[in-house]
Parts: structure tokens; sequence; C-alpha cells
């Protein structure tokens, strides 16, 4: 197949891999970012990879206040050296994650932090709606479902709002590859002036 030239751009952004070794992983992911992203991953390519598994205990805390204070967000960004975390582009992909959660409004930072009864819970609501179908089919509309929820709640899956074709998860590889240093969001607690806080408190 043919793979889009933005596409190969996009992911050699991503993760740091070669032009060459990007094309090959889109080719063998029939086309698929985040299947590609694997496929470097497990060859060993994708540079931003490497460094994931890099402890990341300095960083910023982030703020953030909206609507003339009817929204309020603390995020913690953690990277691996204080010279980073006092870079304007570190303290820039913290406050864009900070405008991130105030806009969308997510639950939780990874999807190993949602607790199970939640799952449990949408599972069932998705099991209630698909009622009636041949029980083959409801797993996939329960699958289906579930994935959508996650998406919605989870903000590393989240489209970044300032370019819909990533997530937040691919604009903190991509920083990843740029800064050389490991990212990770490690709680964020967000406030709208009348609800109940919406926190979290799980690592990234």
């Amino acid at each position: 197949m043919g793979v889009p030239v933005e596409l190969i751009k996009k992911l050699r952004a991503a993760t740091g891999a070669g032009i060459l070794d990007c094309r090959k992983a889109l080719e063998e992911a029939g086309g698929d970012f985040d299947k590609a992203v694997e496929i470097l991953r497990k060859k060993g390519l994708a540079k931003a990879a490497k460094k994931a598994g890099r402890e990341a205990r300095e960083g910023v805390i982030e703020t953030y206040v909206h609507g003339g204070g009817r929204i309020g967000v603390m995020v913690e960004v953690n990277c691996e050296t204080d010279f980073v975390a006092r870079t304007p582009e570190f303290r820039e992909l913290a406050h864009e994650i900070a405008l991130q959660i105030a806009a969308m409004a997510p639950k939780y930072v990874r999807d190993e932090d949602i607790p199970e009864e939640v799952l449990e819970r949408e599972r069932a609501i998705a099991r209630e709606r698909a009622k009636g179908k041949p029980e083959h089919v409801v797993e996939r509309i329960v699958d289906g479902m579930l994935e959508k929820f996650k998406n919605e709640v989870v903000l590393l899956r989240q489209p970044y709002i300032r370019d819909e074709s990533k997530t937040v998860g691919q604009l903190i590889q991509e920083a990843i590859a740029k800064i050389g240093e490991n990212i990770v969001v490690r709680r964020f607690v967000r406030w709208e002036l009348g609800e109940t806080a919406q926190s979290q408190d799980q690592e990234a």
C-alpha cells in the first residue's frame, strides 16, 4: 500500500525512527499509526519508546484557570532532569496538557487507572443497549462502546484539542523524541464551579 508522506513524517516525529523504518512499519501496520509505533518499539527503533522506562521525577506542577474562574486545573508533568523541566518546550507541553484537561474533562491519565467497577458498569450499560442481538454481535458492541468510553475519559487517548489527528499520548511521544527525556503525566485534578472535583492521583 502507498503510505502518505505526512503520516511517515508524523511517525518519525513521534518516535525518532528513520524515514525508511517508519515507512516499513506503516506498511506492515496497514496504515494504522498506533500499530506502527508498536512495531517500531518491538524492533527497538523507537527512540521515544526506549526512554519510556526511565525514571521521571523532575518536572512542573502546571495550573490553569479558565472561564473567568469557573474551571481550574492542576497537573503534574514529570521529566528526568531539572534542566529540561525549566525549558520553554517542556513548560509549553505542560501548559497544553492543562488546557486539554480544562477543555475535555478527562477522568483518568491512562487505561490502567480506570477502576474495574467503572469498566463493569460501562459493560453492563452496553449489554443492556445491545439486548436482543446475537451474542457475538453483543460482544462486538460492548467492546466498541468500551473503547469509545475510554477515548472520552482517558487523557492520553483523547484527541489533542489543537490537532485532532493526534492523541495527547502521541503529542507526548513527539515531545519525548524532540526533548530527549522520558515525560510522564503523573496526576491531575480538575475543578468546575458547582461540581464535585474530578481528581486523578494514580501515576502515569
